[in-house]
């Protein structure tokens, strides 16, 4: 984050020699063998079966931006679609056909039909049943489990009531929209013995699970002492990701009229490019017909004295406070899960370290008074470091900036130690460094007693991270949307105490913990909040929460 381009051709090394033996030689040599053979890295990787053989009959809620990604992600030898759910025309259209709206998006959600090679709509559906309310589609007895995407606030209510009806659930980050429901979902898991699993992908990250073994096992890094992390946006007002265009604005129909004059005149070579996107654009107009108000959305005025309808709150439900949770629930819950596993892979296996304060300023110095939440954040963290119990002084600092309106730096971690750095960019790329230089690119050697040690040699380029595949292609790491889904299904189908999803009810509530009460610091600059996180908060069996409100799964909104 932040570097030249020279210390970037310096620094970055192959990651895989960063880490034991066992795992440089997988990295190196078996990966390969197993991606010519048709395997998935996941099962070799994290050790879980090729396959569950009977694929896991599931039902996908919400197959907006994020739910297409997880459809896009999916193994069919781990996962059968069979049935999805969405208000939305245009979300299930991108469901069935993929994203035309550019190359790296169609890469990202290729649709149904690519993946199960599905010529027709038509033949799609005889195979994949389509609800517009998800409670319809709980309520069909082939469904095995669920894929929850829809907006944050209602997390708790499709989880529990998914569990509630048989379901197994995996529902997308951020565990819940508050505290007490993250509590709920926990406690229904064990009542109802459904696996809950929620969609903090590092957690199956290849690239993360390797800096994890470097920080906590091989300990190249030294002491830990402080981590940096951001994620940097160019939104800006007129360009705002999180503020689409509504169905019925006038530069959608614009738009539709000159692709379709394109069309009648295009090359041979353009015509099907430019159906996909014709038809895709006729179906996120088509939005319009949806009766938002119907599914529990809402209309406010804004500080601004605008009306915010429902057919708004559904589209841009980012936005407000009601039903997502701003830049920490959508972002940064992301990162401080990374710093979170950073910070623990010091204190040994199997721990799960919780942050000690939180310190935040946040503001909304760009946009207009059309939203609620902030488009700058900036937060800094207290965890405690080995030996903290003996000498409080013993902490590790983790500071987190979140902004709107310069995307410079992109998104990122540098983790910080007392014999060297490790910079992990944008979920693909992975540089190693001795100490501070920024100009000494590193190696691993062995110490006299045997053990691996950082070592500097001349200047000069290091190696790809790029995993090599059949006939010697590269791709990018998996950013682990696979592999999670994959090891909820093969813990679904393999049931034991020991078989649980990576990040399992206890693991994810820490994450909901930290992000909310983040915001609720954000929320109050005026007093500077400095705020200490109670361990009651990341216990599900303590009634204990930030927000002072009781979990409660009696409530009216859970029955089925």
């Amino acid at each position: 984050m932040n570097l030249t381009e020279q210390q970037k051709s310096i620094g970055k090394e192959n990651f895989t020699d960063a880490v034991n033996i066992t795992r440089r030689d997988f990295l190196g040599g078996a990966v390969a063998a197993g991606l010519a053979a048709g395997a998935g890295l996941g099962s070799i990787y994290f050790g879980y079966g090729k396959s569950v053989g009977n694929p896991l009959r599931i039902g996908v809620l919400g197959t907006g931006d994020e739910g297409s990604v997880l459809l896009g992600a999916h193994n069919p030898d781990y996962l059968n679609v069979v049935a999805i759910a969405d208000v939305r025309p245009y979300n299930v259209f991108r469901a069935f056909h993929g994203d035309a709206s550019s190359p790296s998006a169609n890469t990202a959600r290729p649709g149904l039909m690519a993946k199960y090679k599905w010529a027709t709509e038509d033949e799609a559906r005889k195979k994949v049943k389509v609800y517009a309310a998800y409670e319809e589609l709980l309520a069909d007895k082939d469904i095995e489990a669920v894929v929850i995407a829809l907006p944050l606030h209602l997390h708790a209510e499709a989880s529990i009531k998914a569990m509630r009806a048989g379901k197994h659930v995996l529902t997308e980050k951020l565990m819940g929209h508050s505290i007490h429901e993250c509590k709920e979902m926990g406690r229904v898991a064990r009542e109802t013995g459904k696996i809950l699993a929620t969609g903090h992908q590092r957690h199956y990250s290849i690239l993360y699970d390797n800096a994890v073994h470097t920080i906590g096992t091989a300990r190249l890094l030294g002491d830990l002492h402080s981590i940096r992390a951001q994620w940097h946006r160019g939104n800006l007002p007129g360009n705002d990701s999180w503020k689409p265009p509504m169905p019925d604005d006038a530069s959608l129909a614009k738009k539709l009229a000159g692709w379709q004059k394109d069309l009648a005149n295009a090359k041979p070579s353009d015509i099907d490019t430019l159906q996909k996107k014709i038809a895709q654009l006729e179906a996120q107009i088509s939005d319009k017909t949806v009766e938002a108000a119907k599914y529990g959305y809402t209309q406010m005025t804004m500080p601004d004295g605008s009306t915010r309808t429902p057919m708004e709150e559904l589209i841009r439900w980012r936005l407000w406070n009601r039903t997502g949770g701003g830049l920490m629930a959508e972002l940064g819950s992301h990162q401080l899960d990374a710093a979170g596993i950073f910070v623990s892979a010091m204190h040994g296996a199997g721990k799960k370290v919780k942050p000690l304060t939180v310190t935040a300023v946040g503001n909304r110095s760009i946009f207009p008074a059309d939203r609620e939440i902030d488009d700058h954040v900036y937060c800094m963290y207290e965890y405690p470091a080995p030996g903290y119990e003996d000498d409080k002084n013993k902490k590790i600092v983790v500071t987190y900036s979140s902004i709107n309106g310069n995307g410079f730096g992109d998104y990122g971690e540098v983790v910080m130690g007392t014999k060297g750095t490790l910079v992990l960019e944008r979920e693909q790329e992975v540089m190693l460094y001795k100490g501070a230089a920024k100009d000494t690119r590193v190696t691993v050697a062995k110490a006299k007693d045997g053990t691996p040690t950082l070592d500097t040699t001349e200047s000069g380029g290091g190696g790809s991270t790029a995993v090599s595949g059949p006939g010697g292609a590269s791709a990018p790491p998996s950013r682990g949307y696979t592999e999670e889904m994959e090891h909820w299904a093969w813990c679904i189908r393999n049931p034991s105490p020991e078989n649980q999803p990576r990040c399992k009810p206890e693991v994810a509530i820490a994450d909901a913990v930290i992000a909310l009460v983040s915001n609720v610091a954000l929320a109050n600059p005026d007093t500077q909040a400095r705020i200490e996180f109670k361990p009651e908060w990341f216990d599900i069996a303590s009634d204990e929460t930030p927000e002072g409100l009781k979990p409660d799964v009696s409530r009216d909104r859970y029955k089925i």
